[in-house]
């Protein structure tokens, strides 16, 4: 290169190095840095983080996450969200000036997620439209409309008599193996056509249980409008303590999109436990500050975020089934009782039913929902009004018949009335029923069509007349679902086709015999 051309090249070059040095403004991203102290099961403590807030999330090495949750004057109680495997005193742990959130969208049905909105599923990353923190307040009184419309469970003895609505906080509890899980997963796959979407969170399952539910969900082609929220039994305490709370940020994103969301918490147990554990580790106060008096706060201010909205915010509702563990038949005990309060009624399954084979295990006289009659339809209502009197009634005369005493005739009918609406509200798992199924069988109980048929075909008869329901005539159908009341006459039309359908398993009385 010729010597003139050399010198304009580093003239130029040179003219470019002035410029872009003049024109550079260096930025300055401050960052405050602390230093690990301790490190126990879960939590750590760290010093040198005077600026740290309440909850606000910090960074540990290898993208390791942790909440601040005990602000002392020299050192923090940390809460981490992960193992605790490679982290030894003296690491860095950094500010990050916000509080912890998780992806919220459309993208997330069908998924199956950790309570950081990580994937733990085989369909790569999770597409989402934006990120809400897992700690919201509730909506406002004023926010709020009343629960009217119902959450069809696909269970005769639910839906029948202890009716849940959209919106409302129904409680399920009941001993070790009674079916508390099952319910939960059949209301589930019951919303497949109701526009309704679920979220599961299973908080400190076995993998073996949560992978039951997964492919029980994914058989019955719930997946579709389902997420899964998984904290295992074996991840760290303070995953599982922000478990329903991910969870249920996930679910208010559909709420205020307008749309009906159920949440299942399965189960509140392990929840507060985990809580427990943290609380002894971070060393916190007893009473107010840790288990047992703090354990009311963390799950009411989670259940209070479920709600029917009004309509100017959308008219959408998130419905709450939460999942406990009762020990030994005690409903009285200190975490049951803060839950039923907490709640708008509870479903009990009782263990003796369950061991009689009477499933799904509910004890009618311990269930009860607050709402009631309000968010049912009123098919159900006008048929179903004695029902759960005459089954309590048969309840206490089946106990008084035990001793042996002289039953006169018409007690020996209501024991016989009994045990039918017995054996039809039974029910196998993973199979609910829609609607006219439903009412077809419970009009024929409430009307003592089974009241001859031999208990041993029972289940038989009913599967017979669940057939005869798709006969039933078209305006009748649309009177079952538009929230009319049955007529006089539509009764007595479904009374006729399940009364043909029955004649065949009723039982024939015995020609008299003759003296010759």
């Amino acid at each position: 290169m010729p010597s003139g051309e050399l010198n304009k090249t580093l003239k130029r070059t040179f003219g470019e190095l002035r410029r872009s040095r003049e024109n550079y403004v260096p930025s300055f991203t401050p960052r405050e840095i602390g230093y690990v102290m301790s490190v126990s099961s879960g939590v750590v403590r760290v010093s040198g983080l005077q600026g740290a807030g309440f909850e606000e999330l910090l960074k540990f090495l290898n993208d390791l996450f942790g909440i601040a949750y005990n602000l002392d004057e020299s050192e923090i109680g940390v809460i981490l969200l992960g193992e605790d495997t490679e982290l030894n005193v003296g690491d860095e742990v950094e500010r990050t000036g916000r509080v912890l959130d998780i992806p919220v969208g459309e993208g997330l049905i069908g998924r199956v997620i950790d309570p950081l909105g990580n994937p733990m599923d085989d369909k790569g990353n999770i597409a989402f439209n934006k990120r809400l923190p897992i700690q919201r307040p509730a909506p406002a009184i004023m926010d709020r409309a009343e629960v009217r419309v119902p959450l069809q469970t696909g269970l005769k003895v639910v839906d029948a008599l202890i009716p849940i609505g959209r919106g409302q906080r129904e409680l399920i509890l009941g001993d070790r193996q009674t079916g508390k899980t099952a319910i939960a997963i059949d209301t589930i796959l019951n919303q497949h056509d109701k526009n309704v979407i679920c979220v599961y969170c299973a908080i400190g399952q076995r993998s073996s249980s949560v992978a039951k539910v997964i492919a029980n969900l994914k058989d019955k082609g719930a997946m579709e409008y389902t997420m899964v929220v998984v904290a295992e039994g074996n991840n760290s305490p303070g995953l599982k303590y922000i478990a329903p709370y991910a969870a249920t940020s996930i679910a208010e994103y559909f709420m205020e999109q307008g749309k009906d969301v159920l949440i299942v918490y399965d189960d509140l147990t392990h929840h507060a436990r985990a809580y427990r554990e943290l609380s002894l580790l971070l060393r916190r106060p007893p009473g107010r500050e840790a288990f047992p008096g703090d354990i009311f706060y963390i799950h009411s201010k989670l259940l209070e975020r479920a709600t029917h909205l009004s309509e100017e915010l959308g008219g959408g509702s998130l419905t709450a089934l939460p999942i406990i563990e009762t020990e030994a038949q005690n409903i009285s005990a200190y975490i049951p009782t803060n839950l039923i309060s907490i709640n708008d009624g509870q479903l009990y399954l009782s263990p003796k039913l369950f061991e009689l084979g009477v499933l799904p295990a509910v004890d009618i006289g311990k269930s009860v929902s607050r709402v009631g009659g309000k968010a049912q339809l009123p098919a159900f209502q006008s048929i179903t009004g004695s029902l759960k009197l005459a089954y309590s009634q048969f309840e206490e005369l089946e106990s008084f018949a035990r001793f042996g005493t002289r039953l006169d005739d018409d007690t020996k009918k209501k024991i016989n009335h009994g045990k039918r609406i017995r054996e039809g509200l039974k029910q196998p798992e993973l199979k609910p029923m829609s609607v006219p199924e439903q009412i077809m069988i419970l009009l024929a109980l409430t009307s003592g069509l089974f009241d001859t048929i031999p208990l041993d075909k029972i289940r038989e008869a009913e599967v017979s007349l669940l057939e005869s329901s798709k006969d039933l005539p078209e305006e009748i159908l649309d009177r079952l679902f538009s929230g009319k009341k049955l007529s006089d006459d539509d009764r007595q039309s479904i009374l006729e086709i399940a009364s043909e359908k029955l004649s065949s398993f009723q039982e024939k009385p015995e020609p008299k015999k003759t003296r010759s």
